[in-house]
C-alpha cells in the first residue's frame, strides 16, 4: 500500500480481527503481524560486495508492505479464494486506498550447490 495513507478504519481491523480468527481456528493462519512505516527502518544495501546501512525514511518508496501473513493450504485453489477474501475486506472497508495483497509460496530452497 501507499505509505502515510493513515490509520486504516476500525471496521476493517474488526472485519480482519474477525477474518484472522476463523483463519486460525480452521488451521490455516499460522502467524502474522502489522508493520510500521518507513520512518525507522533500516536498510543493508550489498553492492559489489560493499555493505551499507540506509536509514529511512525512503522518499523514493512509494509502496510499503503493510503487514504479513503465514498461512497454510491444501491446495493452491483455497489459498486462492482465502486471499481473494482478504483482499475484499480491504475494498469493503477502506475503498478509497490500494492496497496490493500478494500471494507467495513459501521457499524451501535453493538447492545447496553440489546438490
Amino acid at each position: 500500500m501507499e505509505e502515510g495513507v493513515g490509520t486504516p478504519p476500525k471496521e476493517l481491523f474488526e472485519a480482519m480481527d474477525t477474518y484472522i480468527a476463523g483463519q486460525a481456528e480452521k488451521g490455516v493462519f499460522l502467524d502474522g503481524g502489522g508493520l510500521y512505516g518507513t520512518e525507522d527502518a533500516v536498510n543493508f544495501v550489498v553492492r559489489k560486495g560493499e555493505v551499507s546501512r540506509v536509514d529511512g525514511p525512503y522518499a523514493e518508496a512509494k509502496e510499503v508492505v503493510g503487514g504479513w501473513a503465514i498461512m497454510q493450504y491444501d491446495t493452491l485453489e483455497d489459498a486462492v479464494a482465502d486471499q481473494q477474501e482478504f483482499a475484499a475486506l480491504h475494498a469493503k472497508y477502506w475503498p478509497e486506498v490500494t492496497v496490493i495483497s500478494t500471494l507467495r509460496q513459501i521457499s524451501d530452497g535453493p538447492e545447496a550447490p553440489g546438490d
